[in-house]
């Protein structure tokens, strides 16, 4: 198998056959116009400077794309939402409660239609995914079945900056359960003076403290750092001590090519309104592998968790859905399919990855000219910016990243977001010390990021005066 070439001496090569630097516009401009999935941005509604709040509008084009590196928190909007919401409130307003069965999504069904999909995305067989509630209910409901402490195994294993949703129910479930969060939650922390955690220091920790974990669960993509974990590695690891391993894909479901089936891992949840642009608070997913479908483990029970074909008998006499199905609580939202839907068709126009192959090369050019400019210096020299500097927190190895880089400022980010948002630069910032940027590739183009460096500059300059 040949090596791998990273990003940035692939971008490097192609700079130099080009006979210019990566940092010309000439340069972003070729790569652009070589992209195999530049026209899917097409597909999205792309907000102009002149729409967005806070803009100043004397600075920049008002008629100009902003630069939108915010899709690991929201998502664009897909062109044919609007048209796919239409047609099911039209059929709202016409056929009233006839609406659960009729059209191509189907009230009573409308999630069974589109979680084949969704099932994708994440490497799930059918059966294994359903499309339901939002990321932390689905992650309660699943806890309640895999989360069954004892006296000697009774620990959850974290990361220690997990998502605030995910360490709050981490610790309600606990606490339901009679135990302490403060000895019965394990976060897991990086080396001194480092910002990420390796793979082996997690097989590590488990291996010591498998006996007493009853479930590991951490993020395919971590939120702050944008690290991508080693999922399969993790969950084998886990396994193998008896432990119950789970994964929060919000920030990897499509960002990066997952394998849930295949890699064995126990149960999964995720949104959809991030890199799958489904709408705010659109409809999550939720995974349970098949050998469990057919699990005696205690759950939260609804109606929708009963089988279709004896579901309407109401004789309250509980014929269970095998699989993940079975965790179904109430009917799907009716008005959050048309999004999925609409997405779900651009998504289909690719692969996970030939997007991925993208990103790589997108982030990566994002990554080799922030390097260039504002690379801290390491040998306590000044740097060619007056000291300046930006440190990336995201692994600099491209298997251990997605679509996000997390930039650390040397100078203040509360000034930098203020000064990037009058730019039309969509980011955003997490306390303490991180500005997060994502240049999705399903709709961002190299140009994006050439335009992001320039506006990053402007900002340092308006920052330090």
């Amino acid at each position: 198998m040949a090596a791998k070439v990273h990003p940035a001496k692939e971008l490097n090569t192609i700079a130099e056959k080009l006979g210019c630097d990566v940092s010309d516009l000439e340069f972003a401009q070729y790569m652009d116009e070589h992209d195999e999935l530049r026209h899917l941005r097409n597909e999205f509604f792309y907000p102009k400077m002149k729409d967005l709040n806070h803009t100043d509008t004397s600075i920049v084009d008002p008629e100009e794309d902003c630069v939108y590196f915010c899709g690991n928190s929201l998502g664009l909007c897909p062109r044919k939402t609007k048209q796919y919401m239409d047609v099911e409130i039209d059929k709202w307003s016409k056929l009233g409660v006839q609406g659960h069965r009729a059209g191509e999504l189907p009230w009573a069904f409308c999630d069974e239609c589109l979680d084949g999909n969704m099932a994708q995305f994440v490497g799930g067989k059918k059966g294994e995914v359903a499309i339901m509630n939002g990321l932390t209910v689905n992650l309660h409901l699943l806890l309640i079945s895999f989360y069954r402490p004892t006296k000697s195994r009774h620990k959850i294993m974290c990361e220690g900056k997990a998502f605030p949703s995910d360490h709050y129910a981490f610790q309600s479930q606990i606490e339901m359960h009679g135990f302490d969060p403060k000895t019965s939650l394990l976060c897991l922390e990086p080396r001194e003076g480092e910002v990420t955690l390796r793979t082996e220091d997690i097989v590590k920790t488990i291996e010591e403290e498998g006996d007493s974990i009853a479930v590991i669960c951490l993020s395919g993509v971590q939120y702050y750092t944008g690290q991508l974990f080693d999922v399969a590695s993790i969950t084998a690891a886990g396994q193998a001590k008896g432990c119950y391993v789970g994964w929060d894909l919000a920030h990897a479901v499509g960002n990066v090519p997952l394998a849930m089936h295949d890699w064995g891992v126990d149960f999964a949840c995720w949104c959809s309104y991030k890199y799958l642009c489904a709408s705010a608070g659109g409809l999550a997913g939720a995974f349970l592998h098949e050998k469990h479908s057919l699990n005696d483990f205690p759950k939260l029970l609804g109606w929708w968790g009963h089988r279709i074909d004896t579901r309407f008998d109401m004789d309250n006499q509980l014929d269970l859905s095998a699989g993940i199905y079975g965790y179904r609580v109430s009917n799907p939202a009716g008005l959050l399919c048309p999004p999925l839907k609409a997405s779900f068709e651009i998504f289909n126009k690719t692969t996970m990855e030939d997007l991925r192959k993208k990103s790589k090369l997108l982030t990566g050019y994002l990554e080799l000219l922030i390097n260039q400019k504002y690379k801290r210096p390491t040998d306590g020299s000044k740097s060619v910016q007056d000291e300046l500097y930006i440190e990336i927190l995201t692994p600099a190895d491209p298997e251990q990243r997605g679509a996000q880089l997390s930039l650390k400022f040397s100078v203040d980010i509360h000034v930098i977001s203020d000064e990037l948002q009058k730019r039309g630069v969509i980011c955003d910032k997490r306390l303490p010390h991180v500005i997060r940027v994502a240049p999705v590739p399903i709709y961002c183009s190299f140009q994006d990021v050439h335009r992001f460096m320039k506006y990053v500059r402007q900002s340092i300059v308006a920052a330090k005066q």
